[in-house]
């Protein structure tokens, strides 16, 4: 199962080279991913049927006892099924569906072959951390995918409404996930639904639980969501809003089911919320008018109807609704699909705009058997699944709640007969009088690819007998057949409900409540089945009566509470309130914002040390004479920086004082540290130096006398607080130090002496990729604030430089001591020596021929000294990160001696490629552990003899380190593409003002 997930990650990974080389037909070979997980599911048929399914289980972080645990039982099976099958066949559609081109395919596939995987991870997992994990993946996923065309509001809108929603309500489930592993003493799923806890915790998980798969599935109060998500493309409502996504929640119900489907809330919950969706979407059915909206709105009823079946707690009803699960995946996507071929046909879904298209009789085909396995005729699945559903709910024991249950679905199954029909006739049928298209135009609403129109009005609009409908074009095959392929399914699995039944009971035997169901072609003439006559009759008569029906419904008029109207409202006030925080609390000024930080901080943590600090009885001022001149350092430059005036001097006394700290880390034998140090005050002050630039060069006005003394005030507090955490944390330990054992672990597990690079890419490799990836964020925000139109700016070569342009031109106070006669021009010998490639670029008086020629002297060699530092750090001081330190300093000096051609030349790459192989490189090495039985991020040693090389001892960790490399050297080089280079570019062009050296002088300093 890790396998298959891998095999979609992959997949989603490359699908943009992909559709880059191939285009559309790139979708066929996505399609591989979700089909081979259907396949391998059919595989394990017979072993999942007796109850040995296939169980994977890895440690992912034992100490914290998570487990990656997988597990197909008869439940999984089905859903994986449905994931996998559904979505192969959708990806096919998809590439007939798109126009050759459509932008964005690239992203769409991957992002669709990575909602397939997480949902696949999200049915086979046995760990409820693991399902939350995948769950939120799904959210995440489906909301690019709903949001696809980026550039229509409609289209955000939905998207931001689909994941505000199932975010809050995953929020809750988390909860609930929560408080039954703590109440059950385990989180493996299994051993929770078959030993449930009781108590309080467990009415309180059943109410977050419920509510995260209500929000999933469009339940109510929540269902809104759903008919406005139809903003996203066809292939994404075929597959996450028939059979996918959505399903999420019904399978949280069903899951749980055989736990607490007894409780009374539980019980409550699941007929409350299932009634009335089923009633409530079957009637908003009735009133729409674009095709897509007909099955969004018929979706909700549906899942209504599916959340009840598997929710009630008997053997029956979860027997009928497991065949309704898989009944309605196959006849929504189905439907969802010949709607998106009507699309493309005729550029319009307004069934008032439709006729004649049935003409196509392939397309009207694959409607037909659809829509015939919704509204539950014979022989189809809807039928079979449908009547073993009404069969149990008549036998349920409580008859209350089984009268309640009853009417409520016979009366949705009249509504999703009526509104079936509907559909059907308004997609097919050859009209008298369809709506011109000037009536409906201001109310359409652009979604699709082709500008197809998806009108949310339930207006009534007049036909005319003499308007003309909407133009049918013919779709290619391509487009039919998945939908045609889905269709017959429906109709062959009914044909066979004796081995559907075989197939689907030992997840019905496990709720062990009532008699056990079955499905049935024909059980012969029962009160079901009169009871389906008469559903099938009247649902007829609602669609003979249509245009009453939808006069009716337009003239009344709901003023209860509305939950679309709520949601926007709660959202508008929420937007409000945090716009009145942010103007209390944000006041744009950082020593206020920094103040408060540190205030709360001598507070919180200076009152403890106060009221409980136990203070050492001896202290040692220093051990080394030594020690005292760099602390004085430390001390005058911190001092001389809070009078400096100028910023330039303030950032050169704190990198002064940066390097005293160095030094006091190498007198206490920590050379590693000393490097790291040294090696990070040079380039942040390189930083520093590139983004003075662009401020001016003073300060701003001395603040007030009071002002300063409140400031003294905070920060002799602040010292002392920490000086005091210094004092008292060591004699404050009770246990024994995490580190105790770290020099025997670095050299016995992680194979390397250097203690702290094996603890950064070994012992706590956890926390060095998070370092990494908030390094990969801080870039991506550096290059954001920059490059306001893309995130990548230009690679400036030599050979692009315009000759008529020097860079970092501009006054040239000293171009009078370079004038000379034309005689000394014309004896001045001659050479074509450059000592940097890009030196030619740079205005003549910015050149400096000494710092040219050291740069061209020591760059190669500071290269090599960081892959020596590299190799070396295992057990010598050095490492990746020290490594690409050194190399990001020999591409600033480079940078700083030939200008951003000079850059370009020497790394002609873009900094996220290197930051991205970066961060994959480390994470490929940490998942590269469970490949090989491992866990994550586990070192493996390898001693070898090699030819002339001899005795050779690597360690796995060095490839972790080798991406820490690729990071840090990534981030400068960012740092330096756009906080130099593109700053560079727009001084010269004009963008920005040009750097032309001139200070102010301390009197408009002063002023300031």
């Amino acid at each position: 199962m890790l396998l298959l997930l891998l095999v979609h990650l992959a997949a989603a990974l490359v699908a943009p080279t992909l559709v880059r080389l191939w285009g559309r037909k790139a979708f066929w070979v996505l399609a591989a991913a979700p089909a081979s997980a259907a396949v391998w599911a059919l595989s394990w048929t017979s072993q999942v049927q007796r109850g040995d399914g296939p169980v994977q289980s890895v440690e992912w972080i034992p100490a914290l006892g998570l487990e990656l645990t997988f597990r197909l039982d008869t439940l999984a099976w089905l859903m994986t099924l449905v994931v996998g099958g559904v979505g192969a066949l959708v990806l096919v559609y998809c590439a007939a569906y798109f126009s050759v081109s459509a932008q964005g395919l690239g992203r769409f596939g991957g992002v669709f072959v990575a909602f397939a995987g997480a949902m696949l991870g999200l049915v086979t997992s046995d760990d409820m951390i693991l399902m939350f994990i995948f769950w939120e993946l799904t959210t995440v996923t489906s909301y690019l995918l709903i949001g696809h065309y980026s550039d229509r509001k409609a289209s955000r809108r939905a998207a931001m409404q689909a994941i505000v929603i199932t975010t809050a309500g995953g929020l809750a489930m988390l909860v609930g996930v929560v408080l039954l592993g703590e109440a059950a003493g385990t989180y493996r799923l299994s051993e929770v639904v078959a030993h449930p806890p009781g108590g309080a915790a467990a009415t309180a998980a059943i109410a977050c639980l419920l509510a995260g798969a209500a929000t999933k599935s469009a339940l109510l109060p929540f269902h809104f969501w759903l008919p406005a998500a139809m903003a996203a493309p066809t292939p994404v409502s075929a597959y996450l809003h028939a059979a996918a996504m959505v399903k999420a929640g019904v399978y949280l119900v069903a899951r749980f089911a055989p736990a607490f489907s007894q409780h009374e809330l539980w019980r409550w919950i699941i007929v409350v919320l299932g009634c009335g969706t089923l009633l409530l979407g079957g009637y908003r059915a009735l009133r729409q008018h674009d095709l897509k909206l007909v099955l969004a709105f018929g979706t909700v009823s549906q899942l209504g109807l599916i959340t009840l079946l598997v929710g009630l707690g008997t053997r029956a009803t979860a027997l009928a609704g497991l065949a309704m699960l898989g009944a309605h995946a196959m006849f929504k996507a189905t439907l969802f699909l010949v709607v998106g071929v009507i699309d493309a046909a005729t550029g319009t879904r307004d069934l008032r705009r439709l006729s004649g298209v049935g003409r196509e009789p392939l397309t009207a085909l694959a409607g037909a058997l659809g829509t015939a396995s919704m509204i539950g005729l014979p022989p189809f699945a809807g039928y079979v699944a449908k009547e073993a559903g009404l069969e149990a709910i008549e036998h349920l024991e409580d008859n209350a709640v089984g009268l309640i249950v009853l009417v409520s679905v016979a009366i949705g199954s009249v509504l999703t007969v009526a509104y079936g029909l509907r559909l059907w006739w308004g997609a097919f049928a050859t009209k008298k009088a369809v709506v011109p298209e000037s009536a409906i135009a201001h109310e359409a609403v652009a979604t699709q690819a082709d500008g197809a129109r998806s009108p949310g009005s339930t207006s009534r609009v007049a036909t005319q007998p003499d308007a003309e409908p909407a133009a049918i074009s013919h779709p290619s095959l391509l487009l039919v057949w998945p939908a045609m392929i889905l269709g017959v399914l429906g109709l062959a699995v009914a044909l066979l409900p004796q081995l559907g039944e075989h197939l689907l009971d030992p997840y019905a035997d496990t709720l062990g409540l009532g008699e056990p169901g079955h499905l049935a072609l024909w059980a012969g003439f029962t009160p079901t089945f009169a009871l389906t006559l008469v559903i099938l009759g009247a649902g007829a008569a609602l669609f003979a009566v249509r245009e009453r029906i939808e006069t009716l419904q337009a003239r009344l008029t709901y003023r209860g509470p509305d939950a679309d109207r709520i949601y926007r409202r709660f959202m508008r006030r929420l937007d409000d309130v945090a716009a009145d925080v942010t103007a209390a609390t944000q006041r744009g000024s950082l020593p206020l914002y920094v103040g408060l930080v540190l205030v709360v901080f001598v507070v919180g943590v200076g009152a403890s040390l106060l009221v409980g600090g136990a203070w050492p009885d001896d202290v040692r001022v220093f051990d080394h004479p030594a020690q005292l001149v760099f602390a004085g350092a430390t001390i005058a430059s911190a001092v001389l920086v809070a009078r400096a005036r100028r910023r330039l001097k303030a950032v050169i006394l704190l990198g002064i004082g940066g390097y005293a700290v160095a030094g006091l880390f190498l007198l206490q034998g920590a050379p590693d540290l000393a490097l790291t140090q040294v090696l990070t005050e040079t380039v942040t002050l390189v930083v520093f130096v590139l983004v003075l630039r662009r401020i001016p060069p003073y300060f701003s006005d001395r603040p007030l006398v009071a002002s300063r003394w409140l400031r003294l005030a905070i920060g002799l507090a602040v010292g002392l607080t920490v000086a005091g955490i210094a004092l008292v944390a060591p004699s404050a330990r009770i246990h024994a130090p995490v580190t105790e054992h770290f020099a025997e672990e670095a050299v016995g597990w992680g194979g390397g002496k250097n203690i702290v690079n094996v603890t950064l890419v070994d012992i706590r490799a956890w926390d060095t990729m998070g370092e990494i990836s908030v390094l990969l964020v801080a870039a991506t925000g550096v290059a954001s604030l920059v490059f306001l139109s893309r995130r990548t700016g230009q690679i400036f070569r030599a050979r692009d430089a315009a000759p008529e342009r020097a860079v970092w031109a501009g006054a040239d106070p000293m171009a009078a001591l370079r004038r000379g006669t034309d005689q000394a021009r014309i004896d001045a010998p001659t050479t074509n020596r450059e000592w940097l490639r890009a030196g030619s670029t740079l205005a003549p008086q910015r050149r400096s021929v000494i710092f040219e020629v050291v740069v061209r002297l020591l760059f190669h060699t500071m290269v090599v000294y960081s892959v020596f530092l590299l190799f070396s750090g295992h057990n010598q001081p050095g490492g990746g990160f020290a490594a690409g330190l050194v190399t990001g300093i020999a591409l600033t000096v480079r940078y700083l001696a030939g200008g951003r051609y000079e850059l370009g030349e020497a790394a002609p790459v873009q900094p996220g490629v290197l930051l991205g192989t970066g961060l994959f490189l480390s994470a490929g090495v940490g998942l590269g552990g469970l490949l090989v039985g491992g866990s994550v991020l586990r070192s493996w040693i390898v001693d070898l003899h090699l030819p002339l090389l001899g005795d050779v001892h690597l360690v796995t960790s060095l490839f972790f380190d080798i991406g820490v490399y690729l990071v840090v050297v990534g981030l400068v080089l960012d740092i330096l593409r756009s906080l130099g280079a593109e700053l560079d570019r727009r001084a010269e062009i004009g963008e920005d003002p040009p750097f032309d050296g001139t200070l102010p002088s301390l009197e408009e300093g002063a002023s300031r």
